[in-house]
């Protein structure tokens, strides 16, 4: 190895050094702080829901649509407690 490229050796390495060092100073998360929306859980009557039951009765058994609703009910919920 020449004088030359063990120059620039010692130089990265007092680079890699030094990078290393600033980023253990780092007070904050490199990770964006992210507000927090709650979507908006459209309210039903008992009328409309009680057709939404009736319909869902006349569906297949292992529908994929009943399922699909029963996702939804999930999600209602969770946006729900989002508001709490």
């Amino acid at each position: 190895m020449t004088s030359n490229a063990r120059c620039s050796m010692r130089q990265l390495a007092v680079l890699v050094i030094a990078a290393i060092s600033l980023t253990a100073c780092a007070t904050a998360t490199s990770e964006p702080h992210m507000a927090t929306v709650c979507p908006p859980v459209v309210e039903y009557s008992r009328e409309f829901q009680a057709r939404a039951v009736d319909e869902l009765d006349l569906l297949p058994e292992g529908s994929a649509i009943a399922e699909m609703l029963a996702n939804y009910s999930v999600m209602r919920d969770q946006a729900r407690s989002c508001r709490v």
